[in-house]
């Protein structure tokens, strides 16, 4: 067994693997960016070493530097973790050719998996089923247009050399074809260094499911079950579970066999994922579905802990034993699988803006109380800390929150009350959103296809379990909380009101979802409190920890108001919302904001313009790209006008807010 590892990445990948090294007696070395100095993960391994600038291109992707360090310090071997250099031959040959071990399977089975287009036909050839689909080397876009429109609408475009949902597109016509070709052939190359694609049919209803293989070196290969990933936004995925509701023995026998036989097609050896899309008929019939190979990940997934959870293992234990040469610790029919796990990521981004990527500082995060490892109830595997902040460098993702369950109704119940404890403030998350998700219909009756989120659209966006009555109670107890904490309680010094006899009222000026509410307090025993036209109620309060209980208008729940300047975050076992208390002088004579302005919505590089000062734009009209965490994001026209002047130009980093172009209206 090796007695020192270099870990080549970040986050909680990174903070995983040194756990699982630290409890097997292995030493870490950490490498990281000017971003990550003080980062979880350096601070979790034993050395670090510092590798470059912020920028993945200059420090996380550059292997040179990396070897180095891993010569260094005396690492016998390197864990590439997942993205980044983890699927890298060139990488992996190169560590090979250092003396240093590459954690992961041979460079020719990463070559071979790693062309979408190649890896088909091999697949093929190993009697595994695909998707009907143009994989050629002919990348004329005349050709491409030509298939498509021979395999028929919708189509998917999708990057050869891609991964993680970047490089997509799905085209639902075919004049759409060229300007989806054109953006995905962009972002191919930003993210891979490969503008080359493969078209496919797309599935209608599918299911993305995986299944999770393990190879060593003495030609074993096993698989370890299957993950359900349909669950996705942008072609990336929000939700796993494991073990695919509805999937019947033989159904996973089958793609249990078709995936070593993939992975044995390749020599495969250590962690790797064999993604299969899946078409049904029905939800109800899953007798009906048929499986095609989509892909191969010749890495450890992102979703792995729901397989340990399920199987008690420590896959990132069997990647150490396997690369130091040992063979795999259970044979097929000694692995087993118990009960129910689903992951949930949590993101830094704004879900009811088109998940929008967002940036900034835990100035809050709380997280639920973790269980062991060892089929643990509840796991959470991240790798910030609170005051840490979210830049624009890298992906968006802060936490994954893991949780098992004798059944998937169970695991769905602990992880709606895992996700109502977590609380983060100081930037947009995805995590009332994933509370949507899973107390929703379809996804608790688990009518799973990769376009739940669009389908269930009404009830996943916009939602508030908490109400403006509900919070306004609260955040108005908080400060009430606050005022008699911070002055004692002699009355005659404090400033809430109190007066010796007659009736004192008090009004609080709110802003709840962009909108004005007023709130009049009479003081009185007990308390009365008036939210907007509703009815006064009387209003009770009482410390419990770090929160309240509040009463109100007949509901009684417990909130834990967190303040961010004028701004309370509020968060209940019900669901968590925000809601302004304003100070009316500091918005006294306030200007009417400025029309005809385009700001950056997030902090980011401009790729392209698609109009010139002097144009005439209609409202909707694309006027501008931007790239930020890995993906594009399109700027649109709010309204009709004429672009009068753009102020900055292609590859320009601006910052959030920045305004891009002129627009006179």
């Amino acid at each position: 067994m090796f007695k020192k590892i270099l870990i080549a990445n970040r986050g909680e990948i990174a903070c995983r693997v040194a756990a699982t090294a630290r409890r097997m007696g292995i030493q870490t070395v950490a490498v990281y960016s000017d971003a990550d100095a003080g980062a979880k993960h350096v601070q979790a391994c034993d050395e670090a070493v510092h590798v470059g600038g912020s920028a993945p291109k200059d420090s996380y992707l550059r292997w040179e530097r990396i070897l180095e360090a891993a010569k260094a310090t005396g690492a016998e071997a390197v864990h590439p973790g997942y993205g980044f250099l983890s699927e890298n031959e060139d990488f992996a040959k190169a560590c090979a050719a250092a003396g240093l071990v590459f954690i992961g399977p041979p460079a020719s089975a990463i070559l071979a998996m790693g062309l979408k287009a190649e890896s088909k036909r091999l697949m093929e050839s190993a009697g595994v089923p695909l998707v009907p689909g143009y994989h050629g080397a002919d990348q004329d876009p005349v050709l491409l247009q030509r298939e498509a429109d021979r395999i028929g609408y919708p189509a998917l475009i999708k990057a050869s050399a891609g991964g993680g949902g970047k490089g997509m597109r799905v085209v639902e016509k075919s004049e759409d074809f060229a300007a989806a070709l054109a953006s995905c052939q962009r972002e191919a190359i930003n993210s891979f260094g490969s503008d080359a694609v493969l078209i496919e049919k797309y599935v209608q209803r599918p299911r993305h499911i995986e299944i999770q293989v393990f190879g060593d070196t003495q030609g074993n290969c096993v698989y370890l079950f299957e993950r359900d990933c349909s669950v996705q936004r942008r072609h990336q995925k929000v939700l796993e579970e494991a073990p695919a509701p509805g999937m019947t023995e033989t159904l996973r026998a089958q793609m249990g066999a078709a995936a070593v036989a993939a992975a044995k097609a390749v020599n495969y050896v250590g962690a790797g994922t064999v993604e299969f899309i899946v078409e049904q008929t029905a939800y109800d019939q899953p007798e009906s579905m048929k499986f095609y190979f989509m892909e191969m990940n010749t890495r450890l997934q992102v979703e792995h802990p729901v397989t340990e959870a399920i199987t008690g293992l420590d896959l990132v234990e069997w990647q150490l034993r396997v690369a130091s040469g040992e063979p795999l610790p259970l044979q097929q029919n000694e692995i087993r699988m118990t009960g129910h796990a689903i992951e949930a990521r949590i993101c830094a981004e704004n879900p009811d803006n088109n998940f929008l990527p967002a940036t900034g500082t835990l100035q809050v995060y709380r997280k639920p109380q973790a269980s062991s490892f060892e089929r643990s109830t509840v796991r959470v595997d991240d790798g910030v800390r609170e005051g840490d902040t979210i830049s624009p460098f890298y992906d968006s993702m802060v936490a994954k929150l893991i949780v098992h369950g004798d059944t998937r109704e169970q695991a769905l119940a602990r992880l709606d009350t895992a996700l109502a404890q977590t609380q983060i403030v100081g930037l947009n998350t995805n995590v009332q959103f994933l509370r949507h998700v899973v107390r929703s219909q379809a996804f608790a009756t688990a009518q799973l296809d990769t376009a739940l989120i669009q389908r269930e659209s009404a009830v996943l966006f916009k939602q508030d379990p908490v109400g403006p009555q509900a919070a306004a109670a609260a955040v108005i107890a908080d400060a009430l909380q606050a005022e008699a904490a911070a002055q004692g309680t002699d009355p005659f010094s404090r400033r809430d009101g109190w007066q010796s006899h007659g009736t004192t009222r008090r009004r609080f000026e709110l802003e709840y979802d962009g909108q004005p509410v007023r709130a009049v307090l009479t003081y009185g025993s007990p308390l009365r409190l008036q939210v907007g036209e509703g009815t006064e109620s009387a209003l009770q309060f009482t410390a419990q920890g770090d929160g309240l209980w509040v009463q109100f208008e007949g509901q009684r729940i417990h909130s834990t108001v967190h303040v961010q300047g004028e701004l309370r975050h509020v968060f209940t076992p019900q669901g968590a919302t925000r809601i302004s208390l304003l100070d009316p002088l500091a918005h006294a004579g306030e200007a009417a904001q400025e029309g005809g302005r385009l700001t950056a919505p997030m902090p980011g590089k401009v790729v392209s313009f698609a109009v010139k000062a002097g144009d005439k734009v209609k409202a909707g009209q694309a006027l501008a790209v931007m790239e930020a965490m890995k993906m594009e994001h399109t700027i649109s026209a709010p309204q009709d006008g004429t672009v009068a002047e753009l102020l900055y130009a292609p590859g320009d980093q601006v910052t959030e807010g920045a305004e891009l172009l002129k627009l006179a209206v």
